[in-house]
Order: structure tokens, then C-alpha cells, then sequence
């Protein structure tokens, strides 16, 4: 398997670079396995809010790169809960780091908005303020 950049993903999804996104659509049509390390769609969220994406349509755009056969990211299972929690209000690199933590006891935040939406979600671990 080959591990792609956040750029690959983003002219995929943006088609703002004609030559670059048939590149990228080259390589995630293609028979190639792609590896995506969690830290990619951190970076691949921010360059899509950035070029004006609302959260609805990253979701989006995230749940079809998931759903590529040939696509396979790195801790699906984590991508799926910070995906789901991203699509229920928080912003997204929180859910990741929760999602992340899985194995703790709980998550100590001073940021009140995503212990509250966490709350509301029902994610996990707890998230509690400091």
C-alpha cells in the first residue's frame, strides 16, 4: 500500500486544479491500495474549510473518499467516530482526539462548546472541564 497527501485528497475533492484532480482521480480509480494516515483528514478538513466547504459538504466529501474500494485510511474505526461526531456539531479535530482516547477514562478540556456538543452526542470517553 502507498500513503497519500492531503493534496492528493484535496484536488480529488475540489477539482479546482484540472490537471492535478485528473492525477488524483487517476490514482484513486486506478487498481493501487492508498493508505491515509488520521492526521490527513485533520489537515484535508482545514484545506477544504479554508476553500469555503461548509461542514455538510466535507462530510460528504470525506464519506465518499471512505467508501472508495481501493481507499483504505488508517483507524478506520477512530475516522468514523470523529466523522460522525464532526456531522453531529464539533469542530472536527476535537472528535479525532477523542475518538483517539478511546482507551482513557475520560478527556479534560477548558473548552466549554466541545464538552457540551460531546455531552449531546453521547461520545467517549467523557469529555469533563478542567
Amino acid at each position: 500500500m502507498i500513503a497519500l497527501d492531503t493534496n492528493i485528497l484535496a484536488r480529488y475533492l475540489l477539482k479546482d486544479d484540472e490537471t492535478q484532480f485528473e492525477r488524483a482521480r487517476a490514482l484513486l480509480d486506478g487498481s493501487g491500495e492508498y493508505a491515509v494516515p488520521v492526521t490527513v483528514f485533520l489537515e484535508l478538513v482545514w484545506v477544504l474549510r479554508v476553500n469555503g466547504c461548509k461542514p455538510e459538504e466535507i462530510a460528504r466529501g470525506l464519506r465518499l473518499l471512505i467508501g472508495l474500494p481501493n481507499f483504505k485510511p488508517r483507524n478506520l474505526t477512530i475516522l468514523l467516530y470523529a466523522l460522525k461526531w464532526y456531522e453531529e456539531g464539533m469542530d472536527f479535530a476535537d472528535p479525532l482526539h477523542l475518538a483517539q482516547s478511546d482507551q482513557e477514562q475520560g478527556f479534560i478540556t477548558f473548552d466549554r462548546d466541545f464538552a457540551e456538543v460531546a455531552k449531546q452526542a453521547g461520545a467517549f470517553p467523557s469529555v469533563q472541564l478542567a
